[in-house]
């Protein structure tokens, strides 16, 4: 009886010392960060889609497919004017996800002086079709009109960058930039005195239409519903999931917030379970 008393009693006290001298399993933490992640993390994530998803090519080369065989059914109608395309640029024809990445592994959005260093440098690449169909309107005798909201100050790299991949009318009297308004809505009238403009391109619905201007997401919404006719038909949208209209939109259509605001804004739009 006292050899089995002394026997549990043995491996009582050692598995008492292996308990002792275990290392507990390190518990789980959960730990919340402050810090912004959709307005810099975001922008990363969209620019890896842009530059490496062959989806993002896939749907570029849609929009330029749909815009020849449209523009080939123009060909064929009488016109009172000559013909032209409005075609926006930035993410359009040229695109501009290496400065957002340049900013976001710096921690920074958008900024004004990087984005005129990187439009100065004339080196964008360009978006998949862009070239071919442009080359191809002004073999059938289209006019091109680059309606951009780059500013006057641009105009200089955005023409060399047009023009390193022999875009056509890469010149001054075919670009219009932004003066005193983001809105274009006069410069596209400007063209319209002397052409019948048979397409728009773009990739954010102010490229189109005034309607789309500086207006809550909710009433974008409304007005895409009323001109869904025109989409693939005059109006080619290309896609931008980087910035625009859309994003500016979640911020009740100022940037005076934070971007941790501004991550809170858009979170307040979004929809869970």
């Amino acid at each position: 009886m006292m050899k089995q008393i002394f026997k549990i009693s043995a491996i009582t006290i050692t598995t008492l010392l292996v308990s002792c001298n275990s290392t507990p399993p390190p518990k789980e933490t959960h730990k919340e960060t402050t810090e912004s992640s959709l307005m810099v993390d975001g922008k990363l994530w969209s620019s890896a889609y842009q530059q490496n998803a062959a989806e993002y090519k896939a749907l570029c080369f849609q929009a330029y497919n749909i815009a020849k065989l449209r523009l080939d059914q123009a060909l064929q109608k009488d016109a009172n004017k000559a013909l032209a395309i409005i075609t926006d640029v930035d993410e359009t024809v040229l695109d501009n996800s290496p400065n957002s990445v340049y900013q976001g592994l710096q921690g920074k959005g958008y900024e004004s002086e990087s984005w005129k260093n990187w439009t100065a440098k004339g080196t964008a690449d360009t978006l998949a079709g862009s070239k071919n169909f442009f080359s191809y309107a002004a073999s059938r005798g289209v006019t091109v009109f680059y309606v951009t909201n780059r500013g006057e100050d641009e105009v200089e790299g955005t023409l060399k960058n047009l023009k390193d991949f022999d875009f056509p009318y890469a010149d001054i009297g075919h670009i219009l930039p932004k003066t005193t308004t983001s809105d274009k809505s006069e410069r596209r009238e400007k063209v319209l005195k002397d052409y019948e403009v048979v397409l728009y391109i773009g990739d954010n619905l102010g490229d189109f239409s005034h309607d789309f201007d500086s207006k809550p997401s909710s009433e974008r919404n409304s007005n895409v519903e009323k001109a869904s006719g025109q989409f693939g038909n005059k109006f080619i949208v290309l896609p931008n999931f980087n910035y625009g209209g859309w994003e500016k939109a979640f911020y009740k259509n100022s940037y005076k917030w934070t971007d941790a605001q501004k991550d809170s804004l858009i979170k307040s739009t979004m929809k869970s379970y």
